[in-house]
């Protein structure tokens, strides 16, 4: 929908002929009911009668934008800003052209100096928002979905981009941390925090103990291990972390300054500590996952929105509740029925519930109205070779690949389906790439079996051996993990 403020920023120059004013005229009504293509050749028409007029410039690109040809209006609203540098409106069309091209870095200078001069531009400032975090400048994005909740804290998305900003600075952290040392006790005790979440808490206990176990005195551990116990039905060892916690001397702030910021409550002051240590790290993730549990709270509190359904498919995705995750997208759906974002991730959830029909229709539906999602292409591949139908998964997993040729699970899909129609010598390069993803064995077999069908008898004995060694690893390291990861009690 045309932003009311980039309507009202619509010019009427004044013309010396009388015909060109009346196409001017045409071209505004044609914009006001949204008839954007149609408004296009007549703005053409006009530049060309008044070459360099700014504000007929500013209308042709605006409609351009409007009608989906991004690429197009870009150079209109260069050539306005080359002219009037100052001039918020294309300031704005601008940054959300360069959003729609997936150019988020282009869009932040514009989408700057549009807030620079017009603080309160709220539509200004969520792009930017939007932009930054896209950009993986997620510090800078929190800042500004920060001043947007202040601007607008009724609004549902600023609360939902706040959140997930938060989110992705935690997931950086943690992600910086796992490249330094992934075997550090500080890593354990986050792949903890992430289990909990995921009601993982056999797995949870493990990691803590291993936390526990090299770092006794790191407060918050003690705490996360008595909730597993609480949520596991032995209340009794929980109270014994529980006093463990509340005996752990206060750190010393010199040394430990960003656990002390945290400990104190002071969140946003923990992330901006600038060491880079492990320890720094950790606490930087907590904090950040502390802020957008506040904002995902306030989010709550609002009357339901789109925001808060897609908060709550995410949150059942990530626990494997899938059948929970499709009634959520569809709720949002039903406040925004035109969104092939939520289409498209109904489909991927239907996909993972295990509606393979349902999310063949969904993927389709997309596909005919123009998608070009590799992931859409390879759910409606993958979901027909689970139905039985090799044949139809086809071309849509080769559609998958020609998009994104270093898609692995379509390469693993594909050399599948292309095996059971027949096709082994076909199969083989796809299911050859794929071998990485295969933790279960059944990818080694499969090309096992396509080398013997296409004469390949030295290869085939050499992949069977290496599958029938992953059967039996796999069983040992379930042995294992069933011997090391139940729950006992405190230490």
């Amino acid at each position: 929908m045309l932003p009311a403020f980039l309507f009202c920023a619509l010019w009427m120059p004044a013309f010396q002929s009388d015909e060109l004013a009346a196409k001017s005229e045409q071209a505004k009504t044609l914009m006001a009911a949204h008839r954007f293509a149609e408004a296009i050749p007549i703005y053409r028409e006009l530049v060309k009668s008044v070459p360099g007029n700014p504000g007929l410039l500013f209308n042709l690109g605006l409609a351009e934008h409007m009608a989906g040809q991004e690429t197009e209006s870009i150079p209109h609203f260069e050539a306005v800003l080359k002219a009037q540098p100052s001039f918020v409106p294309a300031l704005v069309s601008l940054g959300a052209a360069r959003l729609a091209l997936n150019q988020p870095e282009q869009a932040v200078a514009p989408l700057r100096r549009a807030i620079i001069r017009d603080s309160a531009n709220r539509d200004a400032r969520g792009m930017l928002a939007d932009a930054l975090s896209a950009s993986g400048h997620f510090d800078q994005a929190a800042e500004q979905y920060r001043k947007l909740t202040e601007l607008s804290p009724d609004d549902p998305r600023a609360w939902y981009g706040l959140g997930n900003a938060y989110q992705s600075i935690a997931r950086d952290a943690f992600d910086r941390m796992q490249k330094v040392d992934p075997k550090s006790p500080w890593v354990l005790g986050l792949v903890a925090d992430t289990r909990v979440q995921r009601r993982q808490y056999r797995s949870a206990f493990l990691f803590y103990r291993e936390a526990l176990n090299r770092l006794p005195d790191v407060h918050g551990i003690h705490a996360a291990m008595a909730e597993v116990y609480r949520k596991t039905g032995h209340p009794e060892w929980a109270a014994i972390e529980d006093e463990k916690e509340q005996k752990l001397p206060a750190p010393d702030c010199k040394l430990h300054a960003a656990g002390c910021q945290f400990i104190g409550g002071h969140d946003i002051e923990t992330l901006h500590e600038a060491s880079s240590s492990l320890e720094s790290l950790y606490w930087r993730s907590r904090a950040a996952n502390e802020l957008a549990l506040q904002a995902f709270f306030r989010l709550g509190e609002l009357p339901p929105s789109v925001q808060m359904h897609e908060l709550k498919a995410q949150i059942a995705r990530d626990q494997n509740q899938h059948l929970e995750s499709v009634k959520e997208w569809r709720a949002a759906l039903e406040l925004a029925p035109d969104d092939p974002h939520l289409h498209e991730e109904l489909a991927a959830s239907l996909f993972l519930a295990g509606d393979y029909r349902a999310a063949v229709g969904e993927a389709k539906k997309l596909i005919a109205a123009g998608a070009k999602s590799p992931e859409l292409y390879f759910a409606a591949g993958d979901s027909h070779l689970r139905l039985e139908e090799p044949e139809k998964a086809v071309p849509y997993l080769e559609k998958a690949l020609a998009l994104d040729p270093k898609m692995l699970p379509a390469h693993a899909s594909l050399g599948l389906a292309l095996s059971r129609i027949g096709k082994n010598a076909e199969a083989i390069p796809h299911l050859e790439k794929a071998l990485d993803l295969d933790d279960d064995g059944s990818l080694h077999y499969q090309f096992a079996r396509a080398l013997q069908s296409s004469g390949q008898a030295e290869r085939a004995r050499t992949m069977m051996a290496q599958y029938q060694d992953i059967m039996k690893k796999n069983e040992e390291q379930k042995a294992e993990v069933a011997r090391e990861a139940q729950i006992a009690p405190p230490q």
